[in-house]
């Protein structure tokens, strides 16, 4: 009959432990890669924001450049409507590209923090393992 080194020497208690600690870093390790699938959906549809929201910005540029180029050229005409009119066009076409220009920025900040929970969740992980150890 073999000897049982690891009973005889009392580490069946150890042996355990860190079967349950592989198996606790096991699942947690699933939950991370799931979170960061999740993430990166979220972040892939910022992406695709941001891209809309470029493309929006550049053709609302070239409106709002020419419709205020429009408005300083009939700001020399003779009636007053005239000038009313392309005042009030290039104001309104001016508020669409500022609005425009917010919207791209707050998806710039928020894209500039990816995968901020699973850095979080690993950061945790972590210290909990190095506090275990």
């Amino acid at each position: 009959m073999p000897v049982n080194w690891i009973s005889l020497l009392g580490l069946d208690a150890l042996l355990a432990r860190w079967r349950a600690s592989l198996n606790e870093v096991a699942l947690a390790a699933e939950d991370r890669v799931d979170l960061a699938q999740l993430e990166w959906q979220v972040h892939k549809r910022s992406l695709q924001t941001l891209l809309i929201l470029v493309v929006a910005l550049g053709g609302l540029t070239v409106v709002v450049l020419t419709v205020l180029s429009i408005a300083l050229m009939v700001q020399f005409w003779d009636t007053a409507h005239r000038n009313t009119v392309a005042w009030c066009l290039a104001g309104g076409w001016l508020l669409i590209w500022v609005l425009a220009l917010w919207r791209l920025l707050a998806a710039v900040k928020q894209l500039s923090e990816p995968f901020k929970l699973t850095r979080s969740e690993l950061k945790v992980d972590w210290k909990t393992l190095k506090e275990k150890l």
